[in-house]
């Protein structure tokens, strides 16, 4: 089980380059997908059900959300490839917390945005993320 962040990134960027030899990644975050983190932790099992956890990177070419493991903590499939002309303006709502950020991120085939939570230990690259699909820098918590 993958739990060091570089770890993590290394295992993310092997599976793009086995998915596309000639993309390279920009920024990799650690993002799950769903209601309120700390909620769905009071809600045991039954609030696990409710969350999805994802890789979502930029890459040179695309957005990419790779679907991750619960057990190994690992990249699977590739749910979203969105194509950067489209990614541009798909994120709102930035929310920087001092444990679980979180911003919404507009999904292809999704009628509205989808919430991605984010660990503290993630928030530089989840700035870089913001910055990259939105075109303006995120001031400082």
């Amino acid at each position: 089980m993958a739990i060091k962040k570089a770890t993590i990134q290394q295992q993310v960027a092997a599976a793009l380059a086995e998915a596309n030899p000639t993309d390279r990644p920009i920024v990799t975050i650690q993002a799950i997908a769903g209601p309120s983190v700390w909620l769905m932790s009071m809600l045991g099992l039954i609030g696990q059900a409710f969350l999805t956890y994802y890789f979502v990177t930029v890459t040179e070419q695309a957005v990419v959300l790779h679907k991750a493991s619960r057990m190994s903590n690992r990249p699977q499939e590739i749910v979203f490839a969105i194509p950067p002309a489209q990614a541009v303006g798909t994120v709102t709502d930035v929310n920087r917390n001092a444990l679980w950020s979180s911003f919404r991120m507009m999904l292809p085939g999704h009628v509205k945005p989808t919430r991605m939570n984010v660990h503290r230990i993630w928030r530089d690259e989840m700035d870089q993320v913001v910055t990259l699909l939105n075109g303006q820098p995120q001031p400082a918590a």
